[in-house]
């Protein structure tokens, strides 16, 4: 028995990690974030799955045997194969979970137009991933994708009301509208954007939906853990939460509570590829 994993590329996770400790508080947890080698976003998805793959397994020889990933862009580019490639090779019960899924199968409940606008870094949106999986579900919506390549390094410097931020906020609402007038309902389809809700939400018509995932994905594993019983009993429920960066921890810990809502203590994971 162990605690659950949470991993994400550096912080944005947190976002997601505080709704599941807010649904989920009996557990133990163990985050991970990869700063040393964040952003993810621009890499090829040869690169984001190693990676990915490596800080897993870290997180499996800390007897995690459930691990989600709290990334738009590793659940997009590694989510796949490590549950196809790596997981059987498993000699335990080992299951890793993603951010896409919980989040595309119920979006057919928040739009009426069945037009719906997906806001992501740009490796999310070369993916595909998001109108790929809500197909699968929701045959009759359309999707309509924006890349926003600033949002990201402008949430991690701490720009989260300037003037700058909300030209490229605008601009990039702006640009996403255009692609059909008929969008009721956008997904933030990066965890570092719900820091920008407010700013996001002042750009957007009053009727048009605005989603945040980490509501979505705290539902989707209280759910996903009553199914399964086998992978329920194997996660210890003490409580407690342990924070490890790739990178310096002092570094991480002075921004990770902007991300997790409160301060954080972190410790250093240095024994992963460079």
């Amino acid at each position: 028995m162990g605690p659950i994993g949470i991993f994400d590329s550096g912080y944005g996770g947190l976002t997601v990690f505080r709704e599941i400790m807010r649904k989920l508080p009996q557990y133990d947890y163990v985050y991970l974030g990869d700063n040393a080698r964040v952003p993810y976003g621009t890499r090829s998805f040869d690169t984001v799955y190693a990676y990915t793959k490596e800080c897993v397994e870290k997180l499996f020889a800390m007897d995690c045997h459930l691990v989600v990933l709290a990334c738009n862009t590793a659940s997009a580019k590694a989510l796949r194969t490590i549950q196809q490639r790596d997981l059987p090779k498993q000699a335990e019960l080992r299951k890793v979970l993603g951010v896409i899924r919980p989040t595309t199968e119920v979006i057919g409940h928040y739009t009426e137009t069945r037009h719906v606008g997906i806001l992501a870094t740009p490796g999310t949106v070369k993916s595909m991933s998001y109108p790929i999986e809500i197909r699968k579900f929701y045959p009759d919506i359309s999707v309509f994708q924006q890349a926003c390549p600033l949002w990201v390094p402008l949430v991690e410097n701490g720009e989260l009301d300037t003037p700058g931020t909300a030209y490229f906020v605008e601009r990039e609402v702006n640009r996403l509208l255009q692609q059909s007038p008929r969008i009721d309902t956008v997904v933030l389809a990066c965890t570092h954007y719900p820091l920008l809700y407010p700013l996001i939400r002042q750009f957007l018509p009053e009727h048009i939906g605005l989603l945040s995932q980490g509501e979505l994905v705290a539902a989707s594993l209280a759910d996903y853990l009553e199914r399964h019983p086998e992978v329920q009993k194997l996660c210890t429920t003490g409580g407690s939460t342990r924070f490890y960066t790739t990178d310096n921890a002092a570094g991480f810990e002075e921004r990770a509570g902007i991300f997790y809502g409160q301060p954080i203590q972190a410790g250093e994971v240095t024994a992963l590829l460079t």
